[in-house]
């Protein structure tokens, strides 16, 4: 925030946009917590994950859920005109639950992206995304990677989750700031090149691809510009405001910073919604699943209508207590 150490960084500039605020997250959290619950369900007990591959898919849903409960702490800081919690611990716990699952999100996004960019640019050859989703282990070490990027929120020199601008900056403040908005805007440009890359590649494979096949390529199409739509809508906004936020503060703008920051704060508000765009991305991504949730928890009058809607594959039947439920026959490479 300032560099007027006389200024208190937690307090909201303006309360009544934080007020507001903390009701459209309230919203997120009422219509996220039982979106994710619905969806953990189908992974666990309909759809059992871990017999069709989708382990990758699964951790996506567990950060989901990790941030739907971040919600409501949040919320009520905003609520009574508060950034931030002026506790310190309670401060560094929700960053670094905030960090951890926005940055495990986007990792396994990602690296779906990557497994259909291989799938379908260099169909034939050995595919090791493939090799390493169907390893918990591999999952497990995707969580552990990302713990050391949380690190600079912890530090002591994360005043009030305070950055760059204040009024004594050290070296070793400076280097542990410098080093958290490398990883803030790291794990978000470079993950959009990729996903751009692959999104191109793949579209220009289809473009070129005559017969056959032409069903599953644009399935694949589909999967990689539903991640694009997440990262434009959820995680590109609030990374250019925070790139201007840091300007304005490091130019000790104040009035235009107290400005700023309600649009970077407004805009991570929209960046939680993830949580609840990424089950389409599920449903883009494997049709066995979505069949699985539309025979479940969708009325009767739509449930058919839905499950005819499966991407051009083919189809076979399985029966689940007194009903029968359509899924369809999904290559494996296309999982």
């Amino acid at each position: 925030m300032s560099t007027n150490s006389t200024i208190d960084h937690c307090k909201a500039p303006i309360p009544v946009t934080y007020e507001t605020l903390s009701w459209l997250m309230t919203g997120e959290f009422m219509l996220g917590l039982p979106l994710n619950l619905s969806v953990l369900y189908i992974f666990i007990f309909r759809f059992k994950f871990w017999k069709n591959k989708s382990i990758f898919l699964f951790n996506i849903v567990v950060a989901d859920f990790l941030l739907v409960a971040c919600l409501p702490a949040k919320a009520y800081h905003y609520h009574h005109g508060f950034r931030h919690s002026k506790n310190p611990v309670v401060c560094k716990t929700m960053l670094f639950m905030l960090f951890l699952n926005r940055g495990a999100s986007i990792a396994f996004l990602i690296t779906l992206s990557i497994d259909r960019y291989f799938n379908v640019v260099h169909l034939g050859r050995r595919n090791f995304v493939k090799v390493l989703k169907k390893s918990p282990q591999i999952s497990i070490f995707i969580w552990l990677l990302l713990l050391p990027l949380t690190i600079p929120t912890m530090v002591a020199t994360f005043e009030c989750c305070n950055s760059h601008g204040r009024e004594v900056e050290t070296y070793y403040h400076d280097v542990t700031d410098t080093f958290r908005e490398v990883v803030f805007f790291s794990q978000i440009i470079i993950p959009f090149i990729i996903l751009v890359y692959c999104t191109v590649r793949i579209v220009n494979r289809l473009r070129k691809k005559t017969i056959g096949g032409k069903t599953k390529l644009r399935r694949a199409v589909w999967v990689v510009m539903s991640v694009v739509v997440v990262f434009s809508i959820c995680f590109l906004p609030s990374t250019i405001a925070r790139a201007v936020l840091l300007s304005v503060r490091l130019k000790k703008w104040q009035a235009a910073e107290d400005v700023v920051v309600q649009v970077y704060d407004s805009l991570m508000v929209l960046s939680y919604i993830d949580c609840m765009l990424d089950p389409l991305v599920y449903c883009f991504c494997n049709s066995g699943f979505k069949d699985a949730y539309i025979a479940t928890f969708c009325p009767t009058f739509l449930r058919k209508r839905l499950l005819n809607s499966d991407f051009g594959m083919g189809t076979t039947t399985t029966t689940s207590g007194t009903r029968t439920i359509s899924l369809p026959i999904v290559d494996s490479g296309y999982i």
